[in-house]
C-alpha cells in the first residue's frame, strides 16, 4: 500500500514538473538569440551608443513578443533622422531614434495580435531621451 502511494506521488511530481516546463515555454518571451544587428555609419552616435539603444529594444522584444523570433535590428541614420524630430516633439524629448526590424511569428500568432506563421519587416521601434538620460522605448509597430 505504501509503495502505491510512493509511485503515485512520483507520478504527480513528474506531471507537475512537465506542466511547469510547458507553462514556462508558453509564457516565455521572444527569441533574440540570433538577431543580426545592422549599424550603419553615424555622425550622431558611437557604435556603442547604438548598441545600447538596440539592447533596450531586444529586452522589450524578449519580454513582449512571445512566440516571435527577431531576425534583424537596424539603425539607418538617414532614415531615423527623417522622423526623429517629430517623434522627439511628440514625446517632449530632446532626441529620438528610429530603428527598424524584421521578425518571424510562430503558429500561435505571438500573443494573438500578430498574424500566425508570418514575417514582419520594417517594424519600427521609437526611442527617446532627454539630456544625457537613458533611452526610453516609447512605441513600436508600423
Amino acid at each position: 500500500m505504501e509503495r502505491k502511494q510512493s509511485v503515485r506521488l512520483w507520478i504527480l511530481l513528474v506531471v507537475i514538473a512537465l506542466a511547469g516546463m510547458f507553462t514556462q515555454r508558453m509564457l516565455s518571451g521572444g527569441n533574440t538569440q540570433n538577431v543580426q544587428r545592422v549599424i550603419g555609419e553615424s555622425k550622431l552616435y558611437t557604435q556603442e551608443e547604438i548598441g545600447r539603444i538596440m539592447d533596450v529594444v531586444e529586452r522589450e522584444f524578449r519580454r513582449e513578443f512571445r512566440g516571435c523570433t527577431l531576425r534583424e535590428l537596424k539603425y539607418d541614420e538617414e532614415f531615423s533622422m527623417r522622423q526623429s524630430a517629430d517623434w522627439a516633439a511628440q514625446y517632449d524629448a530632446d532626441e529620438a531614434v528610429v530603428l527598424t526590424s524584421s521578425f518571424d511569428v510562430d503558429g500561435r500568432g505571438g500573443d494573438g495580435s500578430l498574424n500566425p506563421n508570418s514575417s514582419y519587416t520594417k517594424w519600427l521601434w521609437i526611442l527617446t531621451r532627454t539630456g544625457s538620460g537613458d533611452w526610453i522605448l516609447q512605441t513600436w509597430g508600423y
